[in-house]
């Protein structure tokens, strides 16, 4: 792979319901990209606006150069419409951004340095989080623990906001399953990750997608969809289990012997809930597995296209 300073980036961008930023963010990506000197090309994914995102897509592409629009058929998710986007990019590098002018294109070329060292994947990791506490806790917990899940040993935290060799992706070229993360597919080709700190702005336009419930989902997939971790956290559950009802059932045969009988229907009664409660959680976590088994099962496609904007050679 060769690790050269990057000669050409498409910048892949999944939009949801952001009709009114962007016009700014291509007008920004482009003051940043011109200057470079390098081919580029803006790739925005429309993952099933309700508003006129679409539209927008559409009058941008018509006046822009090199600004291509994929039109899915209805919300897959924001890592679906990115796995869409990393396909279809035609140019060496790749850099992910979200829609909501909170990633700041400025910081393009400190990616492409950090590429130039020879590193696979950058990572924008904020130097303050935006948002309230307890989402900048959940996001924080989520990153890290993916980025725990998937062995990367040089960042603590992940993100949306990245740029990676485009050449990464043959390593999930034949994936096709709904369930997505695509930091998780990245590590599946490469171990040269690092990051950098960026100035991350304010969301100043609409509210975010993720709520807690999305982020505790996220969670949930990056555990059972990518994770042996929960089965094995069961196992040893019941290893642990299994020696406290050696070390009770030791203590009444104790007790009987030495007292004639055991005084205890609490101590039975709690017992009996504490590994009954034991059980119905393992079997929980199980039932998550072949969820996602049956899932996969289905063949779903992770994404479907409705149409496109005109690519640059039908324009001319």
């Amino acid at each position: 792979m060769n690790h050269a300073f990057p000669h050409s980036i498409s910048i892949v961008i999944p939009v949801y319901n952001a009709e009114t930023s962007l016009a700014p963010l291509v007008s920004r990506l482009n003051a940043v990209l011109l200057p470079l000197g390098l081919p580029y090309e803006i790739l925005m994914v429309n993952d099933g606006s309700r508003d006129g995102s679409w539209q927008e897509i559409l009058r941008l592409a018509a006046e822009t150069p090199g600004l291509r629009g994929i039109n899915l058929m209805r919300n897959f998710g924001q890592h679906n419409a990115l796995l869409c986007g990393i396909r279809a990019a035609r140019h060496e590098v790749i850099v992910t951004l979200d829609d909501d002018l909170q990633h700041p294109p400025e910081e393009i070329p400190n990616f492409l340095k950090k590429l130039g060292e020879g590193y696979d994947v950058v990572y924008g990791i904020p130097k303050k989080m935006p948002h309230s506490w307890w989402r900048n806790l959940t996001s924080r917990t989520a990153k890290r623990l993916l980025s725990m899940v998937i062995g990367l040993k040089t960042v603590r935290e992940i993100g949306s906001f990245r740029a990676f060799r485009t050449d990464l992706r043959r390593a999930f070229a034949d994936y096709s399953h709904p369930g997505i993360i695509i930091d998780a597919l990245l590590a599946w080709g490469t171990t040269r990750f690092t990051s950098i700190l960026v100035d991350e702005a304010p969301r100043d336009q609409g509210s975010s997608n993720y709520n807690f419930s999305r982020l505790f989902g996220l969670v949930f997939l990056i555990l059972t969809g990518y994770s042996t971790m929960p089965l094995r956290f069961a196992s040893l559950m019941g290893f642990s289990l299994t020696l406290f009802g050696l070390v009770a059932f030791i203590y009444v045969v104790f007790i009987s012997i030495t007292q004639g009988s055991l005084p205890g229907f609490p101590f039975l009664a709690s017992t009996i809930l504490l590994f009954s409660g034991t059980q119905l959680f393992a079997l929980g976590i199980f039932g998550e597995y072949l969820a996602r088994i049956f899932d996969r099962s289905m063949d779903r496609p992770p994404y479907i296209i409705d149409n496109e904007t005109p690519s640059p050679d039908q324009k001319l």
